[in-house]
């Protein structure tokens, strides 16, 4: 027990509170260390201990180490010293890596230099991986593993709900960032309100380059979105900031049109849409159908709203299906008077589904894209969380087709909302 000092009165007499805190067998409080100063008395202080965010000298000024890092390219930060110093922090003994395709051609060099300055046994994971949604800290620790480094996307899984120790890194990459600012010079409107916009991988670059286009566009005329918890300008596959009405044109700092057609979709009022390849070193001007897939979608759920039989697929691929949101949409089902049964499945295809003949329509709960981009493909509605809460009546039809599958502002459908409402 420990005093910290008086409490309020009551009934005119004061009470002392009273602390409970551990205390080893000398009476020393865990983690402190006592000296004898002047006069004879004690002075407690406490044991340093390794702090996460300061690399130590021994690692980041291991000359043998920063000769290794040069084998990866001088413009991906694979944020190596940091890598190490987490594994050795949590007394890893078998760490598990985890890239998207496009990376996995660094990944022996990674693991070389892992085994060897933090000594430790690598394993790389092969399977694909599409997004953050897809972190498989499941597969890691069946296979024994006790460390997860995923690369290349941002922590939209908390790493406090993983069942071991997990590191992002976002792997920042440099580009040629004055190319890309007299770019956006040349072809954009500076009375245009417009907003930037990246994925994880470029969004340094993406800060760095408003400050510089501050002075091209007039005050208040351009603006970085974000969408919680994202970070600010970073949009994914299935979820995007929606955009002020003022705002008519958008620029998207990345290779392909998989994240910009999120904003697109969440953002139809946008008039104007452009693409900087940062590879290629190309703009381009894109757009999108908007009412086509809405035709699409639509007609899908009213397909769907006369099933009898459904399936509900969970998906299995990382963390992309979200028991919490099967438990949400089975209840749905279960006050609708539906039939329907559970299927575990990493990847859909069409040729899988049709396997099951007696089935009236799908629901499936792993990558909402899916369904607005391949749903035609399918020989009966695929539907995904939104989709079904419209077929099965918990939810209008909205007039824009909401990308916020992560936004801690979406609706009853995204993994924020089910988490908070239907988890165990």
């Amino acid at each position: 027990k420990e005093h910290v000092g008086e409490g309020r009165k009551e009934g005119g007499k004061g009470k002392k509170k009273v602390r409970i805190v551990g205390r080893k067998k000398d009476g020393r409080k865990p983690g402190t260390s006592v000296t004898v100063g002047a006069g004879g008395r004690k002075v407690f202080r406490g044991t340093p201990r390794a702090s996460v965010h300061v690399i130590p000298d021994d690692i980041k000024n291991n000359v043998e180490l920063q000769d290794a890092i040069k084998v990866l390219p001088g413009n991906y930060n694979f944020e190596v010293y940091k890598t190490i110093h987490r594994v050795r922090l949590a007394g890893a003994k078998r760490v598990a890596l985890q890239l998207p395709e496009g990376l996995l051609i660094f990944s022996l060099s990674l693991v070389e230099i892992l085994e060897r300055f933090a000594a430790v046994e690598v394993v790389v994971m092969g399977d694909v991986t599409y997004g953050a949604c897809c972190v498989d800290d499941f597969t890691a620790a069946a296979l024994g593993c006790d460390f997860l480094v995923h690369y290349a996307h941002s922590c939209l899984v908390p790493v406090d709900i993983t069942t071991m120790n997990v590191l992002y890194v976002f792997v920042d990459i440099k580009i040629d960032l004055d190319h890309f600012v007299e770019t956006a010079k040349r072809n954009l409107n500076p009375q245009v309100r417009t907003a930037l916009v990246s994925t994880i991988q470029f969004a340094a670059s993406l800060h760095v380059a408003e400050k510089e286009l501050c002075g091209h566009f007039e005050e208040g005329k351009l603006m970085i979105p974000q969408s919680k918890p994202l970070s600010p300008g970073e949009v994914l596959g299935c979820t995007s900031a929606k955009l002020p009405a003022d705002v008519g044109a958008v620029v998207y700092l990345g290779d392909g049109r998989f994240h910009l057609e999120s904003v697109m979709i969440h953002n139809p009022h946008v008039a104007e849409y452009y693409c900087y390849d940062p590879y290629g070193k190309k703009m381009t001007r894109e757009g999108y159908d908007t009412p086509a897939m809405h035709a699409l979608r639509r007609d899908a759920v009213v397909k769907a709203t006369g099933a009898v039989k459904f399936g509900v697929i969970l998906g299995t691929l990382g963390r992309q299906g979200n028991p919490a949101i099967l438990r949400h949409l089975e209840g749905l089902l279960q006050r609708a008077g539906k039939q329907w049964f559970v299927v575990l499945l990493s990847e859909i295809f069409p040729a899988k589904l049709g396997l099951f003949g007696d089935v009236d329509a799908w629901i499936q709960i792993a990558c909402p894209r899916l369904s607005i981009d391949w749903g035609y493909a399918f020989s009966v509605p695929v539907l995904n969380p939104y989709e079904a809460q419209v077929a099965l009546g918990a939810e209008q039809w909205q007039a824009v087709y909401p990308m916020d599958y992560y936004s801690t502002e979406g609706g009853d459908w995204n993994n924020a909302s089910c988490r908070t409402k239907y988890s165990d």
